[in-house]
């Protein structure tokens, strides 16, 4: 009830870790996949993470049907919600990667977060273009504690005005834009592969006339209907 009853011997089936893989990919893929779609096409359902979370809940109704452990199934809910959360940032990223332009701006504030302490706080800087023009734009890539109004930052925005702008960091790729993302996804993953192997049960599944291996490795069991 808890785990599950991974009521087979010796190692799990291959074909029950095939299935946990690809629940698991095909879940955290959808859920990064949508807020990518979003943050490129400008639609707010996806762009905000609510299609995703979506995913996320079909990732774990799949694992209830099939009965997978309570624990489990928590634990997917966890990460898949935190992976559809954390989507929408990096989905930015990707947009600004791919088809960004950058631009020089001038920097007209610095603000230290609140919630910074000590040398490695986080600051943000407020910016105008070289014409004078205002944004509404507030950087904190670049944005450092020795930058000081007046000084200069570059600033990579979306040409269609989709996502919000960001100051420049050193050179990034797409990848690099969504390798904040993959810890959730390998967390994600396995905790799938794990919750659908410990899901089996002889009850559900029963064993195959005549399937016993030699040397006590158990026995081979049929596929879920």
């Amino acid at each position: 009830m808890v785990w599950g009853p991974a009521e087979f011997t010796g190692l799990p089936p291959r074909w029950l870790i095939g299935e946990g893989l690809f629940a698991g990919v095909l879940g955290s893929g959808l859920i990064v996949g949508a807020g990518v779609f979003g943050a490129w096409t400008g639609e707010s359902a996806f762009a905000a993470g609510e299609v995703g979370l979506a995913c996320a809940l079909g990732l774990v109704l799949h694992l209830l049907l099939v009965r997978a452990g309570r624990a489990m199934v928590g634990i997917v809910a966890v990460l898949a919600v935190g992976l559809a959360l954390h989507t929408p940032q990096a989905a930015v990223g990707v947009v600004l990667t791919a088809r960004g332009q950058e631009r020089s701006v001038v920097v007209t504030s610095v603000r230290a977060s609140e919630e910074a302490s000590g040398a490695r706080g986080r600051y943000f800087c407020s910016v105008e273009g070289r014409d004078g023009a205002p944004s509404t734009a507030r950087i904190w890539r670049g944005c450092t504690r020795s930058v000081r109004p007046g000084d200069s930052l570059a600033l990579v925005y979306d040409p269609k005005g989709l996502v919000p702008p960001r100051g420049v960091e050193g050179a990034t790729s797409i990848v690099d834009a969504l390798r904040s993302l993959a810890g959730w996804v390998v967390g994600l993953v396995v905790a799938c592969v794990t919750a659908v192997v410990r899901s089996f049960r002889l009850l559900d599944r029963p064993v195959a006339s005549g399937s016993a291996h030699p040397g006590g490795r158990g026995a081979t069991h049929q596929g879920r209907p």
